[in-house]
């Protein structure tokens, strides 16, 4: 990540400082070992970089779009450097990732990383687009996690198969796999929004934010017509009243929004442990099945 640049060098040092769990790497890393019987090569780390560095420009790049000064409990790029400078910032890790992908001819690990990029700029707009109007299908909130979230989870695990020289059919499989994780992860984190424990964000920010989570989606497809009036009012008009915020809350919670989810997450956990049971039993696949529930039993 080192450049020419000291001021980048700076921001750099600052994000390196700062990293996360790094669970997307640990996928291609686990998935690599687990269909190649313990081996994992050169282009699997690479792999497994180019999939961080991904991953920490499209943090930098929401939070300019969320307007949030705050990641991981530390102050965001924008909060320190102002939007310009964090745009640019995301921009330079992506262009790092496509060339550490180019510099060393690994033409189909670009490929995949490429169509993520294209996958979560279309997830965004598509949230945002849907959160203006309100009218978003449970079918519509699939596609959008799945472009937003789940594309690069199934990249990560899609990498791991290619770097160790799996076939097309194992790399699709994998890929797959990587989907249905994604998707459970985020209905995990749209749970958080209606959660009373302290996980590091406050409750009720999706809703501030005017973004239709699996639960509200549920409630307005279930509920009577003037509770869907209210609920959309509220949304759209009370989405910074607290109180209001609290209720709409409380109304998701008793009509079932939150078992709804949680009976939903579970099916795609049991999707993913499926695949993962064709393979042989070793080390690599019992982790992937750890992280499988990790993702659902999280509680941050």
């Amino acid at each position: 990540m080192t450049s020419k640049v000291p001021l980048l060098n700076r921001i750099t040092h600052y994000i390196v400082r700062r990293k996360g769990k790094q669970m997307r790497p640990m996928f291609v890393f686990l998935v690599a070992k687990m269909v190649s019987n313990g081996n994992f090569t050169e282009k699997t780390y690479r792999g497994a970089s180019l999939i961080e560095l991904i991953h920490t420009g499209s943090l930098v790049h929401d939070d300019v779009v969320d307007d949030s000064n705050k990641r991981r409990g530390f102050f965001s790029i924008n909060a320190l450097w102002k939007n310009k400078i964090a745009v640019l910032v995301g921009d330079y890790l992506f262009s790092k990732s496509l060339l550490l992908s180019v510099d060393h001819d690994d033409f189909d690990l670009l490929k995949l990383i490429s169509v993520v990029l294209k996958d979560m700029s279309e997830g965004e707009l598509l949230q945002i687009e849907k959160a203006r109007q309100l009218d978003i299908t449970e079918d519509i909130y699939f596609d959008i996690i799945r472009q937003k979230t789940a594309t690069l989870i199934a990249a990560c695990c899609a990498i791991g198969a290619a770097s160790v020289g799996s076939s097309k059919e194992e790399i699709e499989k994998m890929h797959h796999f990587g989907e249905i994780i994604g998707t459970a992860f985020q209905m995990k984190d749209d749970l958080f929004d209606y959660t009373d424990e302290k996980i590091g964000k406050p409750t009720g920010i999706d809703i501030k934010e005017q973004k239709m989570t699996l639960p509200l989606i549920y409630t307005l497809n279930n509920c009577s017509e003037d509770k869907k009036k209210w609920l959309i009012n509220s949304v759209k008009k009370y989405n910074k009243d607290k109180g209001r915020v609290k209720e709409v809350i409380a109304f998701v919670k008793e009509s079932g929004g939150i078992e709804y989810t949680t009976k939903k997450m579970k099916e795609y956990q049991n999707k993913a442990l499926e695949i993962l049971n064709v393979y042989p039993n070793s080390p690599y696949k019992e982790s992937l099945v750890t992280m499988v529930n990790y993702v659902i039993e999280r509680k941050k």
